[in-house]
């Protein structure tokens, strides 16, 4: 199996951290563990001290001041040290043998650039759950949610990782324009057969929103759609010239790399 570094971006997540560091741990292919606490002000960074004593795979990089999730990640993944990166939320967990499948899956295709994992919406009301539109969204959602990625480092360096504009960090989105980038360059394959992920429910969370949108239940502001779709055409074509530089360039002796 190929091993992964887990990126765990965290803050003021001292109720959930250990849920989810506890599901990380387990995950036999986890040869790295990263939290990078995010200027957390709870015990967050006590926690993972104490996980960190216990088990030497789990390390603790702390931002200078808080950045917003993508910049963690980002600053996280320079730090990585294992040929795939694997992102989860402080409160979300993986499931067993999660990245068993994932790991299995990048190795027996070495050309494909990423794998998502399908996630399993704990604890999301009622009224979202039963809508008859929910398993189709569901699945589109667990196509974009960072806590579903496994991707090789080197594509995940050559797209420029997470980007990290102010409107994102105010409003979420940095992980659909990255998706939207995989998906055009490389792919964007989901292993649909079982549930891999847990994403648990609390108040404003961002896929909340999402649902209750595309359900209807709640009107999108027109500006912020517009200036995400905006922001996240720019990041699209900047990832596609990162990646047409890379592939112009000459190897040794001249020859095409």
């Amino acid at each position: 199996m190929l091993p992964i570094s887990i990126i765990i971006p965290c803050y003021n997540a001292a109720a959930t951290l250990a849920r989810t560091l506890d599901s990380c741990i387990i995950q036999p292919e986890a040869a790295q563990i990263i939290v990078v606490d995010d200027g957390s002000t709870d015990r967050s960074i006590e926690i993972a001290r104490y996980y960190g004593e216990r088990d030497p795979r789990i390390g603790l990089l702390q931002m200078p001041a808080n950045g917003g999730a993508a910049r963690a990640r980002n600053w996280a993944a320079l730090h990585a040290t294992q040929p795939l990166l694997a992102f989860i939320d402080a409160d979300d967990e993986y499931l067993p043998g999660a990245l068993a499948a994932a790991s299995g899956y990048l190795e027996q295709n070495p050309t494909e650039a990423s794998i998502r994992l399908d996630v399993e919406y704990t604890g999301f009301p009622a009224e979202i759950t039963a809508h008859p539109d929910f398993a189709e969204h569901a699945a589109t959602l667990s196509n974009t949610v960072p806590s579903s990625l496994i991707i090789r480092r080197a594509v995940y360096a050559a797209l420029g990782g997470f980007p990290m504009d102010a409107f994102f960090r105010r409003n979420g989105g940095e992980d659909g324009a990255f998706s939207w980038a995989l998906r055009e360059l490389f792919g964007n394959r989901r292993l649909g057969d079982a549930r891999r992920v847990r994403m648990h429910y609390h108040p404003r969370i961002h896929a909340e929103r999402y649902f209750r949108i595309c359900f209807g239940m709640q009107a999108p502001v027109a500006a912020d759609v517009e200036e995400s779709f905006r922001l996240s055409g720019q990041f699209v074509e900047a990832a596609r010239a990162n990646i047409a530089q890379l592939r112009s360039l000459s190897g040794p002796a001249g020859t095409p790399a």
